[in-house]
């Protein structure tokens, strides 16, 4: 059953059509008659909460007074942005907003849980590390082939010496393959057990002492936001990497 009120809508509005869709492209989902979760539904109340901050963020600026929000805003920005500078480099700014965004909403996914406890936190749901996981994947081997062409960005997985291809190019694609589990696993196992941690100790000591793990959640939060951030940046940079 819907625990969320927001997700009840969107099964009563949406799931109908939305199941025809997914059994038409070959997918049947475990039910049917409610094809959407409180998970998704998170994520969803995240991304809308991310549009509206950056559509309150760009009607309220101005130079002379800026707002808290703005001020909260120019600090991300310039956070990210130095980040980019250091690892992308030149020309950084035009991944700027995706690594940013990709930052906020993971942390902020991390964060539902240990704002409202009774909410399961998304990132501890396999499917949701995954398909961020996997967005990043496409956007930067786009980058990568957009920047260099699909000739130059092959070349890449061929290593620099001729006679090693045939044995560097499959173990390349193999690498890059495993980024998607690497970035699942690392973020979902993460807060998975911080999740399970935070809540051993609630149902143990409900007083007091897990205000701690509160503070622990908190920081791996905030670790694995970062971390997948700067993953994101690592593989954009060597994407778009010439070499000379």
């Amino acid at each position: 059953m819907d625990k969320l009120a927001i997700t009840h809508f969107l099964n009563s509005a949406f799931g109908g059509p939305v199941t025809h869709v997914l059994q038409a492209v070959g997918y049947r989902p475990l039910n049917p008659g409610a094809p959407f979760d409180d998970t998704f539904a998170l994520e969803l109340l995240v991304a809308a909460g991310l549009i509206l901050f950056f559509i309150v963020v760009r009607l309220s600026l101005s130079v002379e007074k800026p707002n808290p929000v703005q001020q909260v805003a120019e600090i991300i920005h310039e956070f990210t942005g130095n980040q980019s500078e250091q690892i992308i480099g030149h020309g950084y700014e035009r991944f700027q907003a995706f690594v940013t965004c990709i930052a906020l909403f993971v942390l902020l996914n991390n964060c539902i849980g240990l704002l409202f406890p009774t909410l399961i936190t998304p990132t501890s749901r396999p499917v949701v590390p995954l398909g961020i996981a996997v967005l990043t994947f496409i956007y930067y081997n786009f980058h990568g082939v957009r920047e260099q062409g699909p000739i130059g960005y092959l070349k890449h997985f061929a290593g620099p010496l001729w006679w090693l291809a045939p044995l560097m190019f499959p173990i390349e694609v193999v690498s890059h393959l495993a980024r998607i589990m690497s970035l699942t696993i690392r973020l979902f196992a993460n807060m998975l057990a911080s999740d399970l941690i935070t809540v051993v100790f609630f149902s143990m000591i409900p007083i007091a002492v897990p205000a701690l793990f509160l503070g622990l959640h908190f920081a791996v939060s905030l670790i694995q936001a970062y971390v997948f951030m700067l993953l994101a940046m690592i593989y954009l940079s060597q994407a778009v990497a010439h070499d000379h």
